[in-house]
């Protein structure tokens, strides 16, 4: 019998869990921090041996091969114990792929910023088909969990580079790169290039079957793919020269260029894939992205007020600023991860009237825009909603549009972005 090692027992833990042992390998999984009691039923239940707050050395290094979860750096004591001991270490996604069924196709999308709405998008098109299509991998189910829920014609994929890091094999049929730029600093020694090479591992296996499409205006990817020998058809799109006008679909879920850049990608694979023009146009029209990505969740007195609580570093903010035309009170801020402002002062300088900093340690967005625009330090979102209620006027949107990691003030960007929302709701509700 087959034995696997999980460290983490997050999603891509416990889908990993499941695939391994419907396959018959028998499981230990290992969290060096504590395990929900939600979970630790689901392992039980599974008979799945676990252990919490550490890692027991001497039992993951038994193992045939070790799945990481992707929060877990290769820098991680434990990975480097593993792999000084020559332990095979790898992500859910490797794993899941070896489980890959006859037949079935991948689209796999990656990039800094635009994974999420690119991959629903794409998802959404397909599955007006009569194919099979199912979503997951960085948002929602695992990939794992996909392959272990039975068949499916077509695997819409949205990749990490933190998932990408730990493949050895894998490979899509489709892959997307949607654009390079700086993020998750902090996990690679604030180098840039260490960050933009993990995203090109998604290419490291295609052959003359496959197709990759990729953003010309992204110089990072630009320079890594190259003019070299390659097997694959790539097809390159770019952000300038898109040719939507066939497609009107006047959605409020994909305004902006970087949102007709992403629709842009989904059609070409729509089309890979067959699917009819009037089909795709009507998906374009249909589509309805999930919660956190510029959605509009109030107008009061004619002020929006719209959550983008997903984006996470300055590029995603750049799309956010640039694709809304009115006056901006800008709510940003959290746990910084190595955030360069410059790419936005001219989008602060032109649209942004205020900007209300929230987060533990405002002091790097402060002393950026201070000389620039009346800056409001907070600590809770209660306080943030309230200054920005106070100071906006007829015709203003207020945009939650962090920039930063949201760990100092809340679980994640999802409870930031959910307390923005009711808090929204409570402060007029006392006012009316």
């Amino acid at each position: 019998m087959k034995k696997l090692g999980v460290i983490g027992a997050g999603e891509s833990g416990i889908g990993s869990t499941i695939l391994a042992k419907e396959k018959g390998w028998d499981v230990f999984v290992s969290d060096f921090g504590k395990i929900s009691c939600e979970v630790k039923d689901q392992l039980v239940a599974l008979e799945v041996r676990f252990e919490e707050e550490g890692h027991s050395l001497d039992i993951l290094a038994a193992c045939d091969v070790v799945v990481k979860s992707p929060g877990v750096p290769d820098t991680a004591a434990i990975i480097r114990d593993l792999l000084d001991q020559g332990v095979s270490v790898i992500s859910e996604i490797e794993f899941a792929f070896d489980f890959l069924p006859e037949g079935a196709k991948v689209v796999g999308i990656t990039g800094s910023n635009g994974k999420t709405t690119t991959t629903n998008l794409v998802h959404h098109l397909l599955a007006q088909s009569d194919k099979t299509v199912v979503k997951g991998g960085n948002l929602g189910k695992s990939f794992a969990r996909l392959i272990c829920e039975g068949y499916a014609d077509i695997y819409v994929v949205e990749l990490s580079s933190f998932q990408l890091d730990g493949i050895v094999s894998f490979r899509p049929d489709v892959a997307v790169i949607l654009n390079i730029t700086p993020d998750h600093l902090d996990r690679y020694s604030y180098d840039f290039e260490l960050y933009a090479d993990s995203k090109l591992r998604i290419t490291q296996n295609l052959n003359h079957s496959d197709l990759l499409i990729a953003n010309e205006s992204s110089e990072a990817t630009r320079i890594r793919i190259g003019d070299s020998a390659r097997e694959f058809e790539i097809k390159w799109i770019n952000n300038n020269r898109l040719q939507l006008q066939n497609y009107a679909h006047d959605n409020p879920y994909l305004r902006g260029e970087h949102n007709n850049f992403n629709a842009t990608v989904a059609i070409e694979i729509a089309r890979r894939f067959g699917i009819a023009e009037s089909m795709i146009a009507q998906g374009l029209k249909t589509f309805v992205n999930d919660d956190h990505r510029m959605q509009s969740v109030a107008v009061y007195n004619d002020i929006e007020w719209i959550n983008d609580s997903k984006a996470t570093n300055v590029d995603s903010c750049f799309y956010a600023l640039s694709s809304i035309d009115k006056p901006i009170i800008w709510i940003l801020g959290g746990v910084d991860k190595g955030n360069n402002y410059d790419v936005v002062k001219d989008l602060v300088d032109a649209r942004v009237k205020l900007i209300v900093a929230l987060g533990l340690d405002n002091s790097k967005v402060i002393q950026t825009f201070e000389q620039m625009k009346e800056v409001y330090s907070v600590r809770s979102m209660a306080e943030a909603v309230r200054v920005s209620k106070e100071k906006a006027e007829k015709g203003d949107v207020v945009l939650l549009s962090p920039a930063c990691a949201s760990f100092d003030l809340f679980n994640n960007y999802k409870d930031r972005g959910n307390q923005f929302i009711q808090q929204v709701k409570n402060q007029h509700a006392l006012a009316s």
